[in-house]
C-alpha cells in the first residue's frame, strides 16, 4: 500500500494557499452581495461582452438624447411663457386704447399711449428673453439678443415717420419701417440670424426644428402697435387730437388683429411641447428596457450569494479550526 504524506512545510503552505483562496471568495461574494452586481463579469458572458457593450453605448445615447429633450422642454416652455406675456398685455392695451380712441380727449390719449410706452420695454425684453445662455427668438444666432431696445427702435421710427401729419401716414410708415426688405426693422431692429435654429435630435430617427424668429410677421404685427402708440407718446402728432385719436385706434387694432397670430404661435409652440414629451416618454421606456438587459447580464442572484457566502465562512471556519488543532498536535496524540 502506498502511502503519500505532506511534510509540515508544504502543509503549512498548503493551508496558506486554502486560507488565500476562501478568503477572496469571501470578499468576492460580500462585494456582489452589497452591489448587487456579478465581480466575473467575463465568466458571466462567457468572454464575450458585445451585448453589455451594445447595452452601455445604446444608455449613453438615450442620456444624450434625454439631456437634448430637457433643453429643448425648457426653450419651448420659455418661448412659450414669452408669447402667453406678450398676448396678455396686449389683451389688456387694447380696451384702453380703443376706449381713448373714442373719447378723443388728450390727456387720455397720452395717459394712455404712456403706459404702452412703458410696456413696449417689457415687450422688446420679452422677446429678448435668453435661457442658458441662449436667446429664444434669434434663430441661429442664440448668442445674440433678437431685437434692439425699444429706445434705439423709436428713435430710427421718429425719422421714418418725421413727414407724416395724419394718423394714416404714421401708420404707412411704421408698415414701410418695419416690413420693407432690408428696410429699418431688418436693418437696426432685428439682431438675430436669418436662419432658424438647428434642429434638436431627440432619438436616433426623430428631431424638432424651433422656426419662431422674432423677425416673423407675428411678431412684427404685434411690435407695430405698440410702436404706434409709443411713438404719440413721444410727440407723434402733437397737437392733432383727432389724428391721434385715430393713431391710437389704429394701434388697438393692431394690437387685436395681432393677437391671433400670437395664438397660432403658441398653438404651434404647443404642438412642439407634446411632440417633444411624447418622444421623451419613448426614450425613457427604451432605457428603462435596456437598464433591465444589463441588470439581468449583471445582476447576481441574492439568495444564492448568500448561500454561498455562508457555506464559505462555514469553510473558513473549519481551516482555522483543523489548523488550531494540528498545531497542537503531539507525536503522543499522533501514535494514538
Amino acid at each position: 500500500m502506498n502511502l503519500f504524506a505532506h511534510g509540515d512545510l508544504a502543509q503549512a503552505f498548503q493551508n496558506r494557499a486554502h486560507d488565500s483562496r476562501i478568503k477572496s471568495d469571501l470578499s468576492r461574494l460580500a462585494q456582489e452581495l452589497a452591489s448587487g452586481k456579478k465581480q466575473d463579469l467575463a465568466t458571466a458572458v462567457t468572454g464575450d461582452f458585445s451585448p453589455v457593450v451594445a447595452i452601455e453605448r445604446s444608455l449613453k445615447n438615450l442620456q444624450a438624447y434625454s439631456t437634448a429633450a430637457t433643453e429643448a422642454t425648457l426653450f419651448t416652455a420659455s418661448m412659450q411663457a414669452v408669447i402667453g406675456l406678450v398676448q396678455d398685455t396686449s389683451s389688456e392695451l387694447v380696451p384702453a386704447l380703443l376706449t381713448a380712441s373714442s373719447s378723443a380727449h388728450e390727456t387720455l390719449i397720452q395717459t394712455t399711449a404712456n403706459d404702452v410706452r412703458a410696456k413696449f420695454d417689457s415687450v422688446v425684453a420679452a422677446f429678448n428673453t435668453k435661457v442658458a445662455d441662449r436667446a429664444l427668438f434669434s434663430g441661429a444666432a442664440t448668442g445674440a439678443s433678437a431685437l434692439v431696445d425699444a429706445e434705439t427702435m423709436l428713435a430710427d421710427l421718429h425719422l421714418a415717420i418725421a413727414a407724416e401729419t395724419t394718423a394714416l401716414g404714421v401708420e404707412a410708415a411704421v408698415d414701410a419701417w418695419f416690413d420693407t426688405p432690408a428696410g429699418g426693422f431688418e436693418t437696426i431692429g432685428y439682431l438675430g440670424s436669418a436662419n432658424i435654429l438647428s434642429p434638436m435630435r431627440l432619438s436616433e430617427d426623430e428631431q424638432v426644428t424651433i422656426n419662431l424668429k422674432a423677425d416673423d410677421n407675428t411678431v412684427r404685427d404685434t411690435l407695430k402697435g405698440f410702436a404706434m402708440a409709443s411713438l404719440m407718446a413721444e410727440g407723434a402728432l402733437t397737437g392733432n387730437v383727432s389724428e391721434r385719436a385715430g393713431l391710437a385706434k389704429k394701434s388697438g387694432e393692431r394690437m387685436l388683429a395681432a393677437g391671433s397670430g400670437l395664438v397660432v404661435a403658441q398653438a404651434s409652440v404647443g404642438t412642439l411641447e407634446a411632440r417633444i414629451d411624447s418622444i421623451s416618454s419613448r426614450n425613457s421606456a427604451k432605457t428603462a428596457s435596456f437598464e433591465l438587459a444589463r441588470f439581468e447580464i449583471t445582476a447576481i442572484d441574492p439568495y444564492a450569494v448568500a448561500t454561498e457566502l455562508e457555506a464559505t465562512t462555514a469553510q473558513l471556519e473549519t481551516l482555522y479550526t483543523l489548523t488550531s488543532r494540528l498545531s497542537r498536535l503531539t507525536l503522543t496524540d499522533f501514535l494514538r
